[in-house]
This record gives structure tokens, C-alpha cells and sequence, in this order.
């Protein structure tokens, strides 16, 4: 009887890791074994970004030559999908399959591989498809991990300082000063699985006037620049008090004003 996760001391394992594009097919296992020999079984860790299509193939085997083809979905936090296709008979079987979005990626008779048509946070988690054939059992598991591109923004902050924010990406970025400054990082974890950075850094070098950050993500790396505050401390109450006095001498001129036309006046009278 056909047993999915059949593992023994035996079963060969290959890991790998792979950066999925949108129209590639991770396709790693391609054996040549005899009836006599162990399963062999792929371990891959893939990486999609979000919004984009995967394509997850089975173990190279003609179907000419399989007899049973089998996926087992099991995103993290949901129910597990099994969809078994019975080569001779062209059947296909679903159990628990809810996900409309994953699908063959053409018809089962012509290519038994699987397709997410737009990855998203909740497609991340185990795909294994296991392919039947007189040779042996092919196993391959893929670990999906969805990638998530940062928003990234800087600004000044008081006294000469400067903030780098990374805000939702997955994984977490890395940010980096030009030139390096006193800096402190903070991580922020969100309920759904992404992350935000922040860097806040400072600068006592009073020559110094621009300074950069560097952003480092799986999704592509981002650099931004920003003028340094030569003193935003003094500077604030400065202004402040410059328009204290304004306001103060406008009082006295009106004052002024104010009680000669009143003079004036009473002197008309008079």
C-alpha cells in the first residue's frame, strides 16, 4: 500500500536552498536508481517573494513510467491538502483541499508539477510531492518562505541624530551608517510575521553634514541619504524666542500708538 511519508535510515537526503522567480521551476531531483535501492528525497528551502508565482516541481520522472503521483500541502497554521493522481487511470483525488489558488501548473497527464498562482504570508509552510514508479519512491519537500520587501524611510532626528526605518519586511533587513555613527538597533516583530528595524544614530563630529543608510533585504538593497541638524535643540527655543520678542515689541509699539492718538485727541478737545 502506497504510504506518503515513508522515511527509513536509509532514505538518502539532498538540502538545498533556492531564490525562486517568478516564472522558474525548482526542479533538483532527477535519479537514476534501480527497484533495489533506498527513496531518495529532496529537501529544498525556497523563497518566493510575496505577490509573485511559484512553481514547485515533482521528482523528474517520465510520466510514461510513474503510477502514482502524489502532493501533500501543509501551510503553517492550516490544514494539510493531499491531491493524488492515478497515472494509468487519470484520476485525480482531493482530501481537505481548500485553497483555490494553488493548483496543477498545467494538466496532470502533462506536467505533474504545482503552482501558486500569487504567493501570499499564509501559502508559507511544506510542499512534498512523492512520485510512484517501478524504479522506486521519489520524494521531494519544499519549505516555502515568502519574502516580503521592506518600506523603507529616513529622517532627522534632535541633536544631530538620524533614524533608518525597515517597516514590515520579511525576513528582517539589516541596516548600516555611512560613516558609522552611535548607533542602537530595535527589532519590531507584527502579528503577521513580518518585521521593522530601526536604527537610530549619532553623530558628534560637528563637521559632519550628510550621513547615509544602508538597507540590506532579500528583495533588493536600498541606500538613502539625509543632512545632519546642526543643533535642533538650541535652534527650537531660539526661534521661539526671537518671535517672543517680536510679539512683545508689537505690544509696546501699539501701546505707543495707542495713548498718543489718545493725547491727541483729548488735546483737539481741549
Amino acid at each position: 500500500m502506497h504510504a506518503f511519508w515513508r522515511t527509513s535510515a536509509l532514505t538518502l537526503l539532498i538540502f538545498t536552498n533556492v531564490l525562486m522567480s517568478e516564472s522558474s521551476c525548482t526542479d533538483l531531483n532527477q535519479p537514476t536508481q534501480n527497484s533495489s535501492s533506498p527513496m531518495t528525497q529532496v529537501t529544498t528551502t525556497v523563497s518566493v517573494q510575496i505577490g509573485t508565482k511559484a512553481l514547485l516541481c515533482c521528482p523528474f520522472i517520465p510520466l510514461t513510467k510513474a503510477v502514482l503521483i502524489t502532493w501533500m500541502t501543509t501551510p503553517r497554521g492550516q490544514s494539510s491538502c493531499m491531491i493524488v493522481y492515478k497515472v494509468d487511470t487519470r484520476e485525480t483525488n482531493e482530501t481537505t483541499c481548500r485553497n483555490r489558488s494553488i493548483t496543477w501548473a498545467s494538466t496532470p497527464d502533462h506536467s505533474p508539477d504545482l503552482q501558486i498562482s500569487a504567493v501570499a504570508l499564509q501559502h508559507e509552510g511544506h510542499y512534498s510531492c512523492e512520485t510512484v514508479a517501478p524504479e522506486g519512491n521519489f520524494l521531494t519537500v519544499y519549505d516555502l518562505q515568502v519574502l516580503v520587501a521592506p518600506e523603507v524611510t529616513l529622517f532627522p532626528g534632535r541633536n544631530r541624530t538620524a533614524v533608518c526605518e525597515a517597516i514590515g519586511g520579511k525576513p528582517a533587513a539589516q541596516i548600516s551608517w555611512t560613516p558609522d555613527g552611535d548607533c542602537v538597533t530595535k527589532n519590531e516583530s507584527h502579528s503577521n510575521g513580518t518585521l521593522t528595524v530601526r536604527s537610530t544614530c549619532y553623530w558628534e563630529q560637528k563637521d559632519m553634514s550628510t550621513v547615509s543608510c544602508f538597507v540590506s533585504h532579500s528583495t533588493g538593497n536600498h541606500t538613502l541619504f539625509i543632512e545632519l541638524y546642526q543643533d535642533t535643540t538650541s535652534t527650537a527655543p531660539s526661534l521661539l524666542t526671537i518671535l517672543y520678542v517680536k510679539m512683545v515689541l508689537l505690544g509696546i509699539l501699539l501701546l505707543i500708538v495707542g495713548f498718543a492718538f489718545f493725547q491727541k485727541r483729548n488735546y483737539t478737545r481741549t
